[in-house]
């Protein structure tokens, strides 16, 4: 028995096709993996076979040979608040004996993992003892709305009792002290439960665990006041991030609203409305003008016109003859279409646009926040300290018990880190704030860092660069007519069109106060223009290549106007040519001035588009920056990948298009005018929609960056000298107090100082 056998680019064949070695071509899902059901690869190439399981499709020991297993598994996870529970939930999965690899990817809330066996109740276990549930939903669902009351309870409840505890001190302090204790212990009681957890699950020196021992030290030292507050920002600050998290991964299903619940499906003559996963590959469906397709199709029948902007970062929109291909997502321009469906259910260019920005998380680092990091080493270190400062003498050298027990209560109280804890926090709230209100807004600490690191910033050119709206150039009239008439006729014949170009030359003529004749019989001549009548004379607006009648010398100057990157449609009267229009979408006025102080500031720039080279030339040109042009999503984020590995990157755009090069960017910055899922992908936004907002965040961020060293320096290093004056019988547990929250107030004030930043 013959089997047919597939060509691909990996250079092997294979007995089906395998679409992960052609993403832009076909779908990038090869392997078709049910809920917490297992995939078997079944060939030899592993571009084809590997999907998720290892960042970057690279084998566990680093080479480039793809990491292949006889199991996988996925879930969607429940509870995730933060960057840094995936790797909470990633140290559970992986002490399993017959696990070979786990992978949160946090912009879709998934879990990934490739084992041994079919260990699936074994792993839901584990993520359950952390505190986590997995589900049986691989795709991300809509969120549920969110009881605030209830989320924040915990917060609420801690924040009145310490302004309680802060009024009876006042008072009674006596009693007021107690209320601090009491805060104290309803605040950790959640914290140390979930350290505890963690303790078990294989992170036994996670930030809970960290707080858990400051707060527990704070009250043996009778530090009742500083451990209640902490505990307070502490909270605070997880309420924030959990806040930001879930804003972020609302963009997923923002790009997944792009299609159609529904499709019309052609049966011969009759028209059924069908789900969208029954569509099948050789479908025939129809989409009405203004509506989107929801699955890649093949159109049938005559020429059209489609809005691809979403995916391609096209200005205007593209026309597609019989027998091309469009991509799922775009719209119907100027008419109802028929389409023959060339894509299966999951494997839309859409879902290849998810998939990339999943992959593309994948590619990045899990987010760690620095003080957990460093109370690996810091706390375990300074608890042994103590705990030897306090037994070694009296067993040693036979010294007395009491002086070195309080010598060891004070070094716990050294080690209690509240001003450590304190000092990032403090640092990156403040630089939030204050890029906020200059109108940035930036999505977390971590890419508030990242962006201070920040060597290269690439653009997309259309809405980003750009204004995003073509507008009239030049009017120019090859008649004896004036240019006001000749607009006066073109603008009349496209009256009531919603064609992009037919808003810049309405728009043109009502900036110039034109009166409008009346036109008559309007008809769109689908991919060429559209014709009308007026006063019983018959005028087109067509496209250069479709008008014969054209001069050589009117060729030459219409090449010339697109060369420079304008659009050029061509009025005529009858069979004679009347004149141009050139439109072109506008730079930003501020473009040139913004690129200019990010070259100050040592931060090159590049222009990624999706737009026609000769209309990014043009603008490059004008901006003095090297640019790539005609890009697809997937070469965005392969060009990204490629720079990221020299310098740190960021990705500034606006549209849908933009949000997997942004995923997969050091840092992701979205204009304010763009798209909900650029907006939701990107790190930071700017909401005043202003380019020179670029450089003045990056000056913020580098002092943001610069005062947190600052902090650390002074909590640490104030800690340093009482930790020597300590064993050196200078200073005492009082002492030690006033230390502790002296650096914490050295380090809230010194950040507080970039809110003052103009």
């Amino acid at each position: 028995m013959h089997s047919h056998s597939h060509p691909c680019r990996c250079g092997k064949s294979h007995s089906k096709p395998q679409p992960l070695c052609a993403i832009r071509s076909v779908s990038p899902t090869a392997l078709k993996i049910s809920v917490a059901m297992p995939a078997t690869p079944e060939n030899g190439c592993g571009c084809c076979d590997n999907d998720s399981g290892s960042p970057g499709g690279e084998s566990d020991d680093g080479s480039d040979r793809p990491a292949l297993s006889s199991h996988q598994f996925r879930w969607q996870i429940t509870g995730m608040d933060c960057p840094s529970c995936a790797r909470k939930i990633e140290n559970a999965v992986q002490q399993l004996p017959q696990v070979r690899s786990a992978q949160v990817i946090f912009a879709s809330e998934k879990l990934v993992v490739d084992a041994h066996q079919d260990i699936r109740s074994a792993i839901e276990t584990a993520v359950k003892k952390v505190g986590f549930t997995l589900t049986s939903n691989d795709l991300p669902s809509q969120p549920a709305i969110p009881n605030r009351w209830r989320e924040n309870a915990s917060l609420l409840v801690l924040t009145v009792m310490m302004l309680a505890s802060v009024l009876l001190s006042q008072v009674a302090p006596a009693w007021g002290d107690r209320l601090f204790v009491v805060t104290t212990l309803i605040g950790l009681a959640p914290i140390a439960l979930s350290a505890g957890k963690l303790l078990r699950g294989g992170s036994p020196f996670s930030i809970e665990t960290l707080m858990t021992i400051a707060a527990a030290g704070a009250l043996v030292i009778g530090a009742h006041a500083e451990a209640a507050m902490v505990l307070l920002l502490f909270q605070l600050g997880e309420r924030l991030e959990s806040y930001a998290a879930a804003r972020a991964r609302r963009g997923v299903t923002a790009l997944m609203a792009l299609r159609p619940d529904r499709a019309t499906r052609l049966t011969g003559h009759q028209r059924e409305q069908i789900a969208l996963a029954d569509l099948r590959l050789g479908d025939v469906i129809e989409v009405a003008a203004g509506g989107r397709l929801p699955a890649d199709g093949e159109l049938l029948n005559l020429n059209a016109s489609f809005d691809e902007s979403a995916l391609t970062g096209e200005s205007v929109p593209v026309v597609r003859q019989p027998g091309e291909a469009v991509m799922a997502g775009a719209t119907s321009v100027d008419r109802l279409v028929t389409l023959k469906v060339i894509s299966q259910p999951g494997q839309s260019a859409i879902d290849r646009i998810l998939q990339l920005i999943e992959e593309a998380e994948s590619h990045r680092a899990p987010v760690e926040r620095f003080i957990d990091r460093f109370s690996r080493l810091y706390t375990p270190a300074i608890m042994l300290l103590a705990l030897l400062v306090m037994v070694m003498p009296p067993l040693i050298a036979g010294a007395a018990w009491l002086p070195w027990i309080y010598k060891g209560l004070t070094l716990l109280l050294i080690g209690c880190p509240c001003a450590l804890v304190i000092s990032t926090p403090a640092a990156i709230t403040s630089g939030l704030a204050a890029a906020a209100r200059q109108g940035a807004l930036i999505k977390g600490g971590a890419a508030l860092e990242r962006l201070s690191r920040i060597q290269t910033m690439a653009f997309d050119k259309t809405g980003t660069l750009t204004v995003g709206k073509p507008q009239v150039t030049q009017v120019e009239a090859f008649s004896a007519r004036e240019e006001n008439a000749l607009l006066r006729i073109a603008a009349a014949v496209e009256q009531g069109s919603s064609h992009p170009l037919a808003l810049a030359i309405l728009q043109e003529a009502e900036r110039r106060q034109l009166r409008l004749p009346q036109a008559q019989y309007q008809q769109t001549l689908a991919g060429s223009g559209i014709r009308a009548q007026i006063e019983g004379i018959t005028y087109q607006l067509l496209a250069p290549r479709d008008v014969s009648e054209l001069t050589e010398d009117q060729q030459q100057a219409i090449a010339q106007r697109e060369a420079q990157g304008q659009t050029v449609v061509v009025l005529l009267q009858q069979q004679t040519v009347l004149g141009t229009l050139a439109l072109q979408d506008q730079l930003r006025e501020e473009a040139v001035s913004a690129l200019a102080q990010l070259k100050a500031l040592g931060i090159n720039s590049l222009m990624l588009t999706g737009d026609n080279p000769r209309a990014a030339a043009a603008i490059a040109t004008e901006l003095n920056i090297e640019y790539r042009a005609g890009l697809l999503p997937a070469d965005k984020v392969e060009a990204v990948r490629k720079l990221g590995q020299q310098q740190s990157l960021a990705m500034v755009g606006d549209g849908i298009n933009d949000a997997p090069a942004m995923k997969a960017a050091s840092m992701g910055i979205a204009m304010s005018s763009g798209t909900d899922v650029a907006l939701e992908a990107a790190d930071a936004a700017l909401t005043q929609n202003r380019l020179t907002l670029l450089p003045r965040t990056v000056v913020l961020a580098r002092r943001t960056r610069a005062i947190i060293r600052q902090n650390i320096a002074i909590a640490l290093g104030l800690k340093g000298i009482f930790l020597v004056t300590t064993l050196l019988g200078v200073t005492g547990l009082w002492l030690a107090v006033l230390a502790d929250s002296g650096a914490t107030a050295l380090v809230t004030a010194n950040a507080l100082r970039l809110l003052r930043q103009r």
